[in-house]
């Protein structure tokens, strides 16, 4: 028997709905976390192969899998080709911290409670401390600009530079607060495009997400759905260039410039519009205020080869 879900994830009824699961289908779960997306997929009767790189989430979801037709894979999304072993239904990934990571102070990913200045999803290599008290001023403020997109960011990183070292997510939400001047009743905790931009770059995120959508396109087979939620900007702009370009809907030349030269067949279809929240699930979860839903079907046609940029 499985067991209830600890928590329900954003969007559930769209992305169940986008990916049509049926009996004796296999479907994909790129990001397990909690299993909300897997035990829905399950119960309607398909077989999951989820992954995730936080060992933490593969321990918990041991139990389900002795239960159910789910195989659980340690391994990076980017990496997927590597635990399926032929083509699949329907992919489905879930951008971005876990609430099961946001939750535990002990992981380092909030400021909302002090731990240790961590923020890594697998667990292993550089911490978000090991970063910030090592990088040099300029590469700190490019991080806190291009992911967090922090036009304050350069003052930021003198700041933190100034405070080195730094080994609680506490000190880091003052430092940063000091630096520009936050007052408790703002509305908006000037940490939170801080901890968002290292937290990417140490998980090394967009990249990861790039490298994966371009795995699942290899994975799916013809007729096969892709459901990709995001929960920022920076995220969900990769996701809907991909599908924009990957279904043939880059926009031409016009008749001042010379035509654009055709790319390969379209590897989707049916790429759908983006899907947003309504107030029922804003009113239960909070969280799910930033999330956004993108979805396609797969071609026929061969996937693009990336190395080349196409």
């Amino acid at each position: 028997m499985i067991a209830d879900a600890p928590h329900i994830p954003v969007l559930l009824d769209e992305v169940v709905d986008a990916l049509e699961p049926r009996a004796g289908e296999t479907m994909v779960d790129a990001t397990f976390g909690a299993g909300g997306y897997t035990r829905a997929l399950l119960a309607r009767g398909a077989r999951v192969i989820a992954f995730d790189r936080d060992p933490d989430a593969i321990a918990a979801g041991r139990d389900l899998a002795e239960d159910a037709e789910l195989t659980l894979v340690h391994d990076d999304f980017s990496g997927m080709e590597r635990g399926v072993p032929e083509p699949v239904d329907g992919v489905v990934m879930d951008i971005g911290v876990s609430s099961m990571q946001l939750d535990r102070a002990e992981r380092g990913f909030s400021f909302q409670t002090d731990g240790p200045l961590d923020m890594r999803m697998a667990q292993e290599g550089p911490s978000a401390a090991d970063f910030l008290n090592t990088a040099d001023e300029s590469e700190i403020a490019d991080v806190i600009y291009r992911y967090g997109e922090e036009p304050k960011s350069r003052r930021i990183a003198r700041a933190i530079v100034d405070a080195r070292p730094l080994t609680r997510t506490s000190e880091l939400a003052a430092v940063v607060r000091r630096a520009l001047g936050h007052r408790p009743h703002d509305k908006k905790d000037p940490a939170t495009r801080v901890f968002q931009a290292v937290r990417i770059h140490v998980n090394r995120e967009l990249g990861e997400l790039a490298d994966g959508l371009a795995a699942a396109e290899r994975v799916l087979k013809p007729g096969g759905r892709l459901a990709v939620v995001t929960f920022h900007s920076l995220e969900d702009r990769m996701v809907k260039r991909f599908l924009r370009e990957r279904s043939g809907s880059t926009p031409g030349g016009s008749r001042h410039l010379p035509q654009a030269v055709r790319g390969p067949e379209p590897s989707f279809e049916k790429v759908g519009p983006a899907i947003r929240a309504g107030e029922a699930e804003l009113a239960r979860n909070p969280r799910a205020r930033s999330a956004t839903l993108r979805t396609a079907r797969r071609t026929g046609a061969p996937a693009w080869n990336t190395e080349t940029g196409v």
